[in-house]
């Protein structure tokens, strides 16, 4: 029961930071770039998909660490921080308004991209 709190802790301690980053990324973008296209969201998931790739791989084959902090990088920080409900909500809203150039490469963009990060921090991993 106590190691279940503790990890419920260091998953909310890395749930914390995910949030808040996603929040900053997505209001910076917004002020950079406009808010025609989602880029916040697709930068966010694309690195959120890096940072899962690489850490999975760099912490399973290249050193051993303590199995907790998957649970804080992983579970708590990538899972607030990625925002595929965002991505699906503002896929739609640009269906809705008529945007389909726009939703298409969302989704595809998305889903290419994030496959690509995902690939790109593994293979960083295992070079390291």
């Amino acid at each position: 029961m106590k190691e279940q709190i503790g990890n419920l802790l260091i998953i909310s301690l890395g749930a914390i930071f995910g949030a808040n980053a996603r929040y900053l990324i997505s209001r910076f973008s917004v002020r950079v770039v406009g808010s025609t296209f989602p880029w916040g969201t697709l930068f966010i998931n694309v690195v959120g998909s890096a940072i899962v790739g690489f850490f999975m791989i760099y912490a399973s084959e290249r050193v051993l660490i303590d199995p907790r902090w998957r649970l804080l990088v992983v579970v708590g920080f990538c899972g607030a921080f990625t925002t595929f409900s965002s991505y699906a909500f503002e896929s739609m809203a640009l269906f809705e308004q008529g945007q389909w150039h726009l939703m298409a490469a969302n989704v595809i963009g998305s889903n290419l991209l994030c496959l690509a990060g995902a690939v790109a921090g593994m293979a960083l991993a295992r070079v390291l």
